[in-house]
């Protein structure tokens, strides 16, 4: 597993500065106006500062970027960074400043916040933004340097850069179990890596095929019947709130690997549904971050983790399941398997957890990104209040989403004259008609929604505060909406 960059808050030391190896950032206000930190370097490089901060290349770059001056006479350092960046900076621009300097060098950092507001959100990016998973290389290349974030009053910054490590942690380990492939990240292993955040105080559950063949859970079940690895559900719970409050429940898909069944996938690109558990993952992180910060709030997340393989006992479609509410499926292909999953975990959760709202997050459909790319997710929602709720949480954390519309017509895409539904509704609005069938399964009464990061779960380029790879897209939103929404002061 992947080890968060470190970071030490400290008080602002200018002493040090001559004779600190590593690379030394310090932060410049647009105007060029110059810290106390950014004066004493400017001394120690003789005048080397000064010139940069008056250069066309300073005047050009764009709040958050920064220059350096590579080996300045006179210090120890391989390098002075200049971060242009606000005495009040914005919290994307604090964040993508961090990330910014992450990427300039793996060595140790000095980095002079001094009086800058939003050091804690500097910090949440340039850990972010170190991301880098190589579990599987021989050659794990050398480790980050650590950082040691110099303030003025360390005593205030120094809690917020603990909450910004406690989120981080929960990124990170999400975008950790969406990057490893299948043979490693089984159903058994996805399970025990869950229960290991019980080490945290969350308390872990496992229920394994009997007891959910007992709960009548046959939606979940014939996606995982061609599969050598058990179908499993596994419940976290953090009780953070006040006893007995009615928790929010996340809740994921956990397909670790999804041929399609026998309604069998293309071979190009089938190496990439090792990620199609991430929905899951996205819960799985949310609650690491939530336990690592002990957040003030009840939240239960459920996981439906499956293996969709084609085999003799494989689901074929045109079978007709029921799933645990009674409802009755016509399965008419098995590469929409994740919504069948889906069904029962949320049934379960209401049935079985009486949550205060729900939301469950997919890697649901390809037609997502055909519609919204990967800028964004999609999401839905039964309620306008929760939908609002959670639209000001993802924007405050520069996670983009789209609210897709219900209606009737999709509904009746959906319908069969076999069973009580069918489990895709072709071609045309899939997104749509994916959303339609899991609001079968979700009471009048619970606010709810559904999120479908198809799309923004693995990206093929770099994003602000991440390599090309798994972003852990949702983490930082969800605890948002925890905070906001449900966690007491």
């Amino acid at each position: 597993m992947t080890e968060l960059r470190g970071i030490t808050v400290e008080q602002t030391d200018l002493e040090v500065l001559g004779d600190a190896e590593g690379r030394i950032a310090v932060c410049v206000s647009p105007d060029g106006k110059m810290s106390p930190g950014a004066r004493r370097l400017n001394r120690l490089s003789k005048g080397a500062v000064k010139r940069a901060v008056e250069s066309e290349a300073f005047e050009k770059a764009k709040p958050g970027e920064a220059i350096s001056l590579a080996y300045p006479a006179g210090m120890a350092a391989e390098a002075i960074d200049l971060v242009k960046l606000p005495r009040n900076p914005a919290q994307d621009v604090a964040r993508r400043a961090g990330a910014n300097l992450a990427k300039l060098s793996r060595r140790q950092v000095i980095l002079l916040a001094e009086t800058t507001r939003r050091a804690a959100d500097i910090a949440l990016g340039l850990i972010l933004r170190s991301y880098a998973f190589s579990d599987h290389k021989t050659d794990k290349g050398d480790a980050y340097g650590a950082v040691t974030l110099m303030v003025s009053k360390p005593e205030e910054v120094a809690p917020e850069v603990e909450t910004a490590q406690a989120l981080a942690s929960g990124v990170i380990f999400t975008r950790d179990l969406v990057s490893e492939p299948a043979n490693v990240l089984t159903t058994t292993e996805f399970a025990a890596r869950l229960s290991a955040l019980s080490k945290l105080g969350v308390e872990v559950e496992v229920v394994e095929e009997d007891r959910m063949a007992e709960l009548g859970m046959n939606a979940l079940l014939c996606v995982s019947q061609g599969s050598e690895s058990p179908a499993k559900m596994v419940i976290m719970r953090w009780k953070g709130g006040a006893e007995g409050e009615a928790p929010l429940a996340l809740v994921g898909k956990g397909v670790v690997f999804d041929t399609g069944g026998i309604s069998l996938k293309p071979a190009a690109g089938m190496e990439d549904m090792t990620m199609d558990m991430g929905g899951a993952g996205v819960v799985a992180g949310v609650m690491q971050a939530l336990a690592a910060r002990k957040a003030r709030a009840n939240v239960t997340a459920l996981v439906g983790l499956v293996e969709n393989m084609p085999d003799g006992r494989a689901t074929r479609p045109g079978d007709i399941v029921t799933s645990m509410k009674g409802d009755t499926i016509e399965v008419i292909n098995t590469d929409a398997e994740g919504r069948l999953v889906l069904a029962d975990v949320l049934w379960y959760a209401q049935e079985h957890e009486n949550p205060a709202a729900m939301v469950d997050l997919a890697t649901l459909t390809g037609a997502c990104i055909i519609a919204l790319g990967h800028e964004n997710a999609g999401y839905f929602s039964n309620d306008d209040d929760f939908h609002r709720a959670f639209e000001a949480a993802a924007a405050a954390e520069g996670e983009g989403a789209w609210r897709l519309p219900f209606g009737a017509g999709y509904a009746k895409q959906i319908e069969t004259p076999l069973a009580d539904i069918k489990n895709t509704g072709g071609r045309p609005a899939g997104t749509i008609t994916a959303a339609e069938f899991l609001k079968v399964f979700v009471k009048d009464e619970v606010p709810w929604i559904h999120i479908d990061i198809a799309g923004v779960a693995k990206v093929s380029k770099d994003t602000p505060l991440a390599p090309k790879g798994a972003t852990g897209w949702g983490v930082l939103a969800l605890n948002r909406l925890v905070a906001d929404r449900f966690e007491k002061a």
